[in-house]
């Protein structure tokens, strides 16, 4: 109870698949208590790109532009623009993140990628002194909760699916010292029949009131890679 959650939801339509998934986590963790921000980047249409307008003010070197020095400068003389302050504070606040979104080619869709490529800066989320472990974003939780477009025996076939994971979950995540819970992956939704979706989002809801009991991944290459 009182724990604060982040989710950082990145689908076009409210009515979809996803848009459930983030209605039943929105009433689950409220109803325990949690007290729930969303941010819905496409309805705030969230810009993706890493540009000179995240800077306020002047460059710290104007003959050439480097997004990781300026953005590390902005960061520690409070020139980041607002909508990355905005969103930093919801992290800073946060004890768990989670993140749901439509898997796009082996991917988070370019939106949710742009939020992490802006937000996660240089001195806010990690230093290259201080990650993984020592990341500067610990005793934080992170979850990734996505569907998939093809079924889970066509991912066993070519591959785990946790190769994919690895780039979100270790490579972001835990390189600023978030923890990992285990992944939450709604195969195929959009073939499956009626029933089989009513399971998937009652299994959604059941994990969500243990979610606090859970224990992270162990986060080596021998999770994604065995």
């Amino acid at each position: 109870p009182g724990k604060k959650v982040l989710i950082v939801y990145a689908h076009q339509e409210p009515k979809s698949f996803n848009g459930s998934l983030l209605k039943i986590a929105v009433e689950e963790l409220t109803k325990q208590g949690c007290s729930v921000t969303v941010s819905d980047l496409y309805a705030m249409q969230f810009e993706p790109r890493a540009t000179r307008n995240d800077i306020v003010g002047p460059l710290h070197n104007s003959e050439a532009f480097n997004y990781g020095v300026e953005t590390w400068e902005a960061y520690k003389r409070g020139g980041l623009s607002k909508d990355l302050v905005e969103e930093q504070k919801k992290v800073q606040e946060a004890d768990l993140l989670i993140f749901q979104f439509p898997l796009f080619w082996f991917n988070m869709p370019a939106i949710l990628k742009g939020w992490m490529d802006r937000v996660l800066v240089q001195g806010f989320a990690y230093d290259l002194s201080k990650a993984y472990d020592g990341g500067l974003l610990q005793d934080k939780l992170s979850l990734f909760s996505f569907t998939t477009g093809g079924s889970k025996e066509k991912y066993a076939i070519r591959g785990d699916i946790r190769y994919l994971l690895w780039p979100m979950q270790h490579g972001i995540m835990h390189f600023c010292g978030v923890k990992v819970l285990e992944p939450h992956i709604c195969y195929a939704p959009e073939h499956a029949s009626e029933e089989k979706r009513k399971e998937m989002l009652t299994a959604w809801t059941q994990r969500l009131k243990t979610l606090w009991k859970e224990e992270p991944i162990d986060c080596s290459p021998e999770w994604y890679f065995k």
